[in-house]
């Protein structure tokens, strides 16, 4: 019961289930307008637990893939041995073209995220349901990096959208804008009491702690019942892109909170990080490859609403005088990639020079892998 003495994490499926995360599971279900939720330990587990269960438990299935998900939904596809087609990024044309070709009868599973860390854009969420509509496929949508802070709930990319009820599956993390741990499914009733029956991930872990639980349904609420946080997110992100721009630095095109700034190389993007957290204790986060495709490594910046201009100010001065970075050719025109969230602030030197400095090719090689990613 609430308020009793602590009672250390267990198999969700004993009896001793705490009241916690009964509360939060429904709290969950009701922020994304579903039946029903379900607990994971972490964002990751939720997606390989839930899409290899789906894929791997319904017969004859077929899953179609964004080329650019998340590992752990490539894992779960995996580890569920279903045939699967990758459609281009965030592309429906190209999505509709690859569903075209399947029997209508045969289940199909759509796997999407709404934000890319990867390719620091969002999701066509909309469009993407219209194709999935038109050829009846279940619809799984990845919200861990748009949770807290997006809709006017804090629901994510769909509830912002409107599209939440087109959705057959949501799933969350609780460990990004929640600031606890773990990870969920919201779905209807039927589709929880599926994935509660037959994922193993479920089943046979150990459950969040009570205090966890407690501690996220107490974000949730907040959350929901708060904008300030989510404002406030926003406009951190867009004065530190406006200041590393300012600054001459080759910041990325983004569609959303994450600020990456283009390294281009993966010993110069670690030596960078490295740099600023051994003189200044700043760290920033290096994206290499796999994450990225070769040649776009990259400083991922993740700006709170804690942060305030002097401390913003202070990064952008380590940048701009103090770590060894050479960029001069920096300030005026982008690249092409802007469908794909790679749309660089680039400078006077001219396309043909930074696409080779950047991407290590001669300049027709480079603008063609650069659309292709």
């Amino acid at each position: 019961m609430i308020g009793s003495e602590p009672v250390p994490a267990a198999h969700r499926t004993f009896p001793e289930t705490r009241d916690y995360h009964v509360l939060l599971e429904q709290e969950l279900a009701d922020l994304h307008g579903k039946d029903d939720a379900l607990l994971y330990t972490s964002g990751y587990v939720a997606n390989a637990a839930a899409i290899s269960t789906l894929a791997g438990r319904i017969w004859d299935c077929i899953v179609f893939c964004d080329a650019a998900n998340h590992a752990s939904i490539i894992e779960g596809i995996g580890h569920s041995g279903a045939e699967c087609r990758i459609f281009r990024h965030n592309d429906p044309v190209d999505l509709e073209d690859r569903l075209m070709g399947v029997d209508p009868w045969r289940p199909k599973l759509l796997c999407f995220e709404s934000v890319y860390s990867t390719t620091i854009d969002r999701a066509r969420v909309a469009e993407i349901c219209d194709v999935a509509e038109r050829y009846g496929a279940i619809t799984y949508l990845d919200e861990a990096q748009a949770v807290g802070g997006y809709g006017l709930g804090g629901a994510g990319v769909a509830e912002r959208d409107g599209v939440m009820h087109r959705l057959t599956a949501i799933q969350g993390s609780l460990g990004n804008a929640f600031g606890v741990i773990g990870g969920y499914i919201a779905g209807s009733a039927k589709l929880i009491a599926f994935l509660r029956s037959f994922a193993p991930s479920f089943i046979y872990t150990t459950r969040l702690p009570p205090v966890l639980a407690a501690g996220a349904l107490a974000s949730i609420r907040h959350l929901r019942s708060s904008s300030v946080e989510r404002d406030r997110l926003q406009e951190r992100a867009a004065t530190l892109r406006r200041r590393l721009l300012e600054a001459g630095l080759p910041v990325m095109a983004s569609e959303n909170h994450i600020v990456p700034i283009l390294m281009g190389d993966a010993e110069r993007c670690r030596e960078i990080s490295d740099e600023l957290l051994e003189r200044f204790d700043i760290y920033v986060q290096p994206i290499n490859y796999p994450t990225v495709p070769r040649g776009t490594e990259r400083l991922c910046l993740t700006p709170t609403p804690q942060h305030f201009d002097q401390q913003i100010d202070h990064l952008v001065r380590c940048f701009q005088n103090n770590a060894p970075m050479s960029l001069g050719c920096i300030v005026d025109f982008v690249t092409p990639g802007v469908d794909d969230g790679l749309a660089i602030a680039v400078g006077n030197e001219g396309r043909q020079a930074f696409l080779e400095f950047v991407l290590g090719a001669d300049a027709d090689v480079a603008q063609d892998r650069t659309r292709r990613l």
